[in-house]
């Protein structure tokens, strides 16, 4: 096995939680982009997350991810 392979080998498992639309949104996506499986969605979401944060104007006021709960980050905003 190669270097590239050994690098790329996924060992680690992650336990993530969805509601109902928020996997609704996620399959959909998945299915209108090709996506092979849920879990390379997921993980193609992500990549073009960490790109879109790369690239986008910082003055952008956020909320302090420190002072939130877990059950308070959504895939999907909650409606007002």
């Amino acid at each position: 096995m190669g270097e590239a392979q050994k690098a790329a080998r996924r060992t680690e498992r992650l336990q993530l939680m969805l509601d109902d639309e928020e996997l609704t949104r996620i399959d959909d996506w998945r299915f209108d982009n090709r996506i092979p499986t849920r879990a390379a969605a997921i993980r193609e979401l992500i990549r073009r997350g960490m790109l879109y944060e790369d690239a986008v104007d910082h003055d952008v006021e956020l909320p302090d991810a420190r002072d939130m709960k877990s059950t308070e980050f959504r895939a999907v905003p909650a409606e007002e």
